[in-house]
């Protein structure tokens, strides 16, 4: 009986073993190497701006800090050292805080509409209107705001003074508000969204329980952006809070301080003592916005546990 037999396999009719790497494979392991060097070289140039920004701000403001800086106010001549931003600390965080209360929750109303009604009768217009309010130059709202509230021809004539300004630090920050919180409302899954409605929850019950808490980190971070913009702003306060030397508490009627204004007026004069507290202004108002992280994270975080 004659048994056929077959030819052994060569190595061409082989599967190529995983151990060998093809010619494919290195030239992907090539691209990867090269697109990651040019993802850092890009972090690496967005970030040495900010540090040496950052870095000439401690440089300089660091000597003027102190005690005194932030409980004494500004000597009235600048030729004379010591002294502080004691009233543009208070003005800056009393009118942030007030735009904060204005913006904040009014923006993430606006986006929840706009998540949960993507085509609804006015989503397209509120989503133009913020686009534009994004790009319109800071200093068009401090007008705006100065012919509605300041001027008492044709406006309300309430004057210079902290409720002018936090209006005009509102409408800033409200389009950040508004364009962040959508975009991070829409990450939310889906699957989410539709288990509650299965177990019988209303859409303001799912966005109020289940939506929102599941975007709070991106929701807190909009916010933060748009703190930070608001208390970095200076040409709007300076039609509608103008500036004072002394601690202003009031509402109206009154001009109020601020760190930007302050720091301006310092940079406009040749004396050293001024200029070096305009700098300790801006290592203070970068401290501020940092503190305002912080929590605001640490706030989000406790939400999620």
């Amino acid at each position: 009986m004659n048994v056929e037999t077959r030819p052994a396999p060569t190595d061409a009719r082989r599967p190529p073993s995983l151990k060998v790497a093809t010619a494919n494979a290195r030239r992907r392991e090539a691209t990867s190497k090269v697109m990651t060097g040019v993802l850092f070289l890009a972090v690496l140039a967005a970030i040495v701006p900010l540090a040496s920004l950052i870095g000439a701000v401690v440089y300089h403001g660091w000597p003027a800090l102190g005690w005194e800086f932030f409980t004494q106010i500004e000597p009235l001549s600048y030729r004379e050292r010591g002294g502080g931003y004691a009233h543009g600390i208070v003005g800056t965080l009393y009118m942030t805080g007030i735009a904060t209360l204005f913006s904040v929750p009014l923006g993430i109303a606006a986006a929840v509409y706009l998540s949960e009604h993507p085509t609804g009768r006015y989503a397209n217009a509120v989503r133009f209107f913020t686009d534009v309010m994004t790009g319109v130059p800071s200093v068009f709202v401090g007008l705006a705001v100065y012919a509605l509230l300041v001027s008492g021809s044709g406006g309300m004539g309430l004057g210079f003074g902290t409720l002018a300004g936090a209006t005009a630090l509102a409408i800033i920050m409200l389009p950040i508000v508004v364009r962040s919180s959508e975009e991070m409302l829409r990450l939310v899954p889906v699957d989410l969204k539709t288990a509650s409605y299965g177990l019988g929850a209303r859409q303001w019950q799912t966005a109020l329980k289940v939506t929102l808490p599941a975007a709070a980190p991106g929701l807190t971070t909009g916010a933060i952006l748009a703190v930070a913009r608001g208390a970095g702003e200076t040409a709007p306060l300076i039609m509608t809070a103008l500036g004072a030397r002394e601690i202003v508490l009031r509402m109206t009627g009154a001009p109020q301080a601020d760190v930007g204004l302050l720091m301006l007026d310092g940079f406009r004069q040749p004396f050293d003592a001024g200029i070096e507290r305009a700098w300790g202004g801006g290592f203070a108002l970068i401290a501020i916005v940092l503190v305002m992280s912080i929590i605001a994270r640490a706030i989000a975080r406790r939400s999620q546990i």
